[in-house]
């Protein structure tokens, strides 16, 4: 793998190492817990942390559908935090194994987002997908915080 993707990967995988620490230290009843209005549960953030990385890294980057239902993921409930974890390890193998493909010049090739026609280049797509997923990595640290305070009070 060239040394971009290999830097690549593991940005990825640090945010999901520091997802999976969140995971390990919450009970169960803490991952459908939405702290206020308009917020998102750990449940929903992982699941859609998941999905948004396996669609522009998957369906836009490498033109292989997941059947995404964006929408879905928003609504997601009564996950395990060993199944949230799973679906971390998944993305982690999918994204080695789909950028192990790829040279430096991919970077600025075009590909079309399938889902509203948008045209953008693969470096575009990854750096989207690294900022998505470390904004939502801070949202479940700080939602992790947010349940310590309650249970403390």
């Amino acid at each position: 793998m060239i040394s971009f993707y290999e830097n690549y990967v593991n940005n990825i995988l640090e945010l999901h190492n520091d997802t999976r620490g969140v995971l390990a230290e919450i009970p169960q009843i803490a991952l459908d817990w939405v702290p206020g209005f308009e917020m998102n549960s750990l449940n929903v953030l992982v699941v859609h942390i998941t999905g948004a990385e396996r669609y522009w890294i998957g369906d836009v980057i490498a033109s292989d559908p997941s059947g995404r239902d964006r929408d879905a993921e928003f609504k997601k409930q009564g996950l395990s935090g060993k199944d949230l974890i799973q679906r971390l390890d998944e993305n982690d193998n999918y994204l080695k194994m789909v950028l192990t493909k790829y040279e430096l010049e991919e970077l600025n090739k075009k590909r079309t987002s399938p889902r509203n026609g948008r045209e953008v280049s693969v470096g575009w797509a990854l750096s989207h997908a690294l900022k998505h997923t470390a904004l939502h990595v801070g949202h479940i640290q700080i939602i992790s915080q947010l349940w310590e305070q309650k249970k403390a009070s």
